[in-house]
């Protein structure tokens, strides 16, 4: 980003490239940042653990396990993507929450949580919306305060995408973690207060992840 070199094939390979070159630009020596592997590392944890999710689908239909595969690993990367961008921007561009939410709608119609499965949804499976309206309101009440509007738009997508006892548990989960990671950040962090502002796109994102993949129904 500082000397804008094109880059060679090898100096993007994902994590090798990073540790070879020592974390720094080969040609500038300035530092990358360490949110480059990460983001690499995650990505790979969540192909492989979607692989693992749908691995019974892979040995009775290829055809089949290659569109599921595809769909979910699409939907988790541009998850992914938005909670990267909120965790370092404070924000969630429209343009990614509508994508992501377009997608979720049209996979009603083709996936279920077990794969790929053409079907006509039923009223309840539209009812996943339901899971915005509490962030809605927080955003409603609070004028921005206690939860941005793109918050809620994430999560019309995600309850369309998990169904509504998924993307529930889901939320559960990242208002856990975020509760707990807040009060540490308070507690052990001079840069953070009570009324510092937590991007939460990344919390919707793990708590998402964790219900899909282990099929958790918290309250179901």
């Amino acid at each position: 980003m500082s000397c804008e070199n094109t880059l060679c094939w090898y100096e993007l390979i994902p994590l090798i490239s990073f540790f070879v070159l020592r974390g720094r630009c080969r040609n500038c020596k300035t530092r990358i940042s360490i949110a480059y592997p990460l983001v690499e590392m995650t990505t790979g944890l969540i192909f492989g653990a979607l692989f693992l999710k749908f691995q019974d689908i892979f040995f009775i239909s290829t055809r089949i396990f290659t569109i599921t595969y595809a769909y979910y690993t699409l939907m988790f990367s541009l998850l992914l993507v938005i909670a990267t961008y909120d965790l370092r921007h404070k924000i969630i561009p429209d343009i990614l929450s509508f994508v992501f939410g377009i997608l979720a709608f049209v996979g009603l119609f083709f996936f279920t949580s077990y794969g790929f499965y053409p079907h006509i949804p039923s009223i309840f499976d539209f009812s996943g919306a339901v899971i915005a309206l509490p962030f809605a309101l927080f955003w409603l009440f609070s004028g921005g305060r206690w939860m941005g509007l793109g918050d809620a738009k994430l999560a019309l997508g995600l309850g369309w995408l998990l169904g509504i006892s998924l993307a529930f548990s889901g939320v559960v989960l990242a208002f856990w973690t975020g509760a707990i990671m807040g009060i540490g950040l308070v507690l052990f962090s001079k840069n953070y207060s009570l009324k510092s502002e937590i991007p939460f796109a990344s919390y919707l994102f793990f708590g998402a992840f964790l219900a899909f993949i282990l099929d958790l129904h918290l309250f179901g």
